[in-house]
């Protein structure tokens, strides 16, 4: 084996680790470089190193899990101190400590009863123990520190240098609010010094743009946890930037040829009994009692579609057929994932069904691509698409599932599209393509999806009069192109550090008059710009002009004009261009007709 292979791939794409390989034949190799597979090994493995300090360092640890995540990777533990993330430092030098010793990490496996006689103080390792149904477990060792543990992980600690612990935080055991909290450290680990420092800028780059403190500082939005945790509340100005966002997308739905429909917001448990959604996301709805009879506040809005499609009888001259919603839904969140705008309770999906007959799946798939393609490219976001397959919660025969998932697939080869498969992903009801997108600083974030289900309009019977006459089953397509306002919105003000394009910003001009003697004028251009649908407010409190200037410019609005004695007299403005990062003077005919321009680059 050459020094540099920390593992292997199989023919099933499973990722082995050299402690759990008896043959190398048929195995691909897996170099020691920044590649998916070797960051998935390395990642791993630097949690366990973690776990290892942490152990050291802290008399009476105990471990729950350490998983790889997106974000990198974490530990929950519980200790008998509060670890604080200026604790983190010193954990960092313990792990560079035990790195120099270059501890091999080796594997071995006993039976589940055995484990369970080991481990009967530990109470975390029983909880882990409780959810593995196998008889055989695996525990990796490296020097005097082991886990149970599935793998896999890097043969030797000394793979594991380029590391940075990232922050500190509580968890519930599990996941479970009932169950007792731990300390989870999460941590980033590349196999080069210089990804590691490239990604690290780009944390703190994220800092600079977390939407929670530009969504407070541009008064965009507020949460309060005295009327409910996970409950936005939108001030004005994000008021605005909603509507437009909505605005833009309700003109493009329209050329599109969707038409626009509104279900209520609770329904009867019978519906989502009916639906599915009862047995397969019960957990995540909330259900409450009306007349003696069950209700749910919808989580999603498909029921609403469905039950407007069976309204009128409908014929095959009349599929494909597009409702769209700015559907309001409710999910039983855990508090400990809500994030800002990113993870709410409640929040409002870009959502559309479409019914069609099984022949128009694939040019129906691709009239969406098309236009998520088209508000990507608005807002400069690069994305790929991943087609996710039957989970194991599902609803619907195998032979159904294929049909939908080969129609998927179909849509995406025939047209060239590429793409990856997330096994295992799909929505309890069909499979689905999921729109990933790119932002600014490199970040991935999981938007749109595109689902095609075979199995609601089966369970609701849901009929259209085909060419023979005959009754015939639609194809329901639920799609939604941003995922949610509010994660959407999130995403754009991070992605743009609050400084949204101009059909987009809330606050589009601010005028500034030098004194009050041209505050006539600086109203004058105001009424102008609001009769041309431009968000304008005039500055011309009792402070001083660079008090005014300084105020206007902190709210990262696209244009400030300053007027005064020549501006009033020509007829023009004193241009601050934010986006340009320039100054200079137009006549104001002049300066609406680069408003105007700059409106039209919102259509879609």
């Amino acid at each position: 084996m050459k020094d540099n292979v920390i593992g292997y791939i199989d023919s099933q794409d499973r990722i082995l680790d050299t402690q759990s390989v008896e043959s190398r034949e048929g195995l691909k190799e897996i170099l020691f470089d920044n590649s998916k597979e070797a960051l998935e090994l390395i990642r791993h493995s630097t949690a366990h190193l973690m776990a290892q300090a942490i152990n050291e360092l802290y008399e009476g640890a105990k471990f729950f899990v350490g998983p790889v995540v997106e974000e990198g990777f974490y530990y929950d533990f519980s200790v008998n101190e509060t670890v604080r993330e200026e604790d983190l430092k010193r954990i960092e030098k313990k792990m560079k400590e035990l790195i120099k010793r270059k501890f091999p990490i080796e594997k071995y496996s006993i039976p589940k009863d055995e484990a369970l006689e080991k481990f009967s103080s530990d109470e975390l390792k029983l909880a882990v123990l409780s959810k593995i149904d196998d008889e055989i477990v695996s525990i990796y060792k490296q020097g005097s520190f082991e886990d149970l543990c599935r793998g896999p992980h890097v043969p030797n600690t000394k793979f594991l240098h380029n590391f940075k612990l990232t922050k500190v935080s509580g968890a519930y055991l599990g996941g479970d609010e009932n169950s007792k909290m731990l300390t989870r450290v999460y941590g980033i680990s590349f196999a080069t010094k210089e990804a590691l420092k490239e990604h690290l800028k780009m944390l703190e780059e994220a800092k600079k743009r977390d939407h929670r403190k530009l969504g407070a500082e541009l008064e965009l939005f507020m949460f309060d946890e005295e009327s409910g945790a996970g409950l936005p509340f939108w001030l004005p100005k994000g008021a605005k930037l909603r509507y437009k966002l909505e605005q833009i997308l309700h003109k493009a739905h329209l050329k599109r040829g969707y038409m626009p429909v509104r279900g209520p917001e609770i329904l009867k448990a019978n519906m989502w009994r009916t639906s599915g959604h009862y047995a397969c996301y019960g957990e995540n709805m909330y259900l409450t009692e009306i007349d003696g009879q069950e209700y749910g506040i919808k989580p999603m809005n498909c029921i609403g579609h469905i039950q407007i499609f069976k309204s009128s009888l409908k014929s095959y001259r009349d599929l494909p057929l597009r409702y769209y919603e700015y559907g309001v839904v409710h999910r039983h969140e855990k508090s400990g994932v809500l994030h800002g705008l990113l993870r709410v309770r409640e929040f409002t999906q870009d959502d559309a069904h479409i019914f069609c007959m099984p022949s128009q799946i694939a040019q129906e798939v691709i009239g969406v691509i098309e236009f998520v393609d088209k508000v990507m490219k608005l807002f400069n976001f690069n994305y790929t698409m991943e087609i996710s397959t039957k989970p194991d919660k599902a609803i619907g025969d195998d032979e159904v599932w294929d049909i939908a998932t080969d129609g998927l697939k179909e849509a995406l080869e025939k047209n060239n599209l590429p793409y990856t498969i997330d096994e295992g992903g799909g929505a309890f009801y069909g499979p689905k393509i999921d729109i990933k997108i790119t932002d600014a600083i490199g970040r991935k974030w999981q938007c749109g999806t595109i689902q095609v289900d075979f199995n609601l309009p089966e369970r609701f019977d849901v009929e259209y009069i085909a060419e023979d006459n005959r009754r015939a089953r639609p194809v329901m397509i639920h799609r939604a192109i941003l995922g949610s306002f509010e994660r959407f919105i999130g995403i754009l003000t991070e992605h743009f550090a609050g400084e949204f394009p101009l059909f987009l910003a809330p606050l589009q001009v601010i005028i500034v008059p030098i004194s009050s003697v041209h505050s006539d004028y600086a109203y004058k251009l105001r009424d102008n710009l609001i009769d041309m649908d431009i968000d304008v407010e005039v500055y011309d409190k009792s402070e001083s002009l660079n008090k005014r200037i300084r105020t206007a410019e902190k709210q990262r609005v696209p244009f400030v004009l300053v007027v005064g004695d020549r501006e009033a007299k020509e007829g023009s403005v004193a241009i601050r261009d934010r986006r340009k990062k320039e100054q200079y003077n137009l006549k104001f005919e002049d300066f609406m007709v680069e408003l105007s321009k700059q409106l039209n680059e919102g259509k879609i």
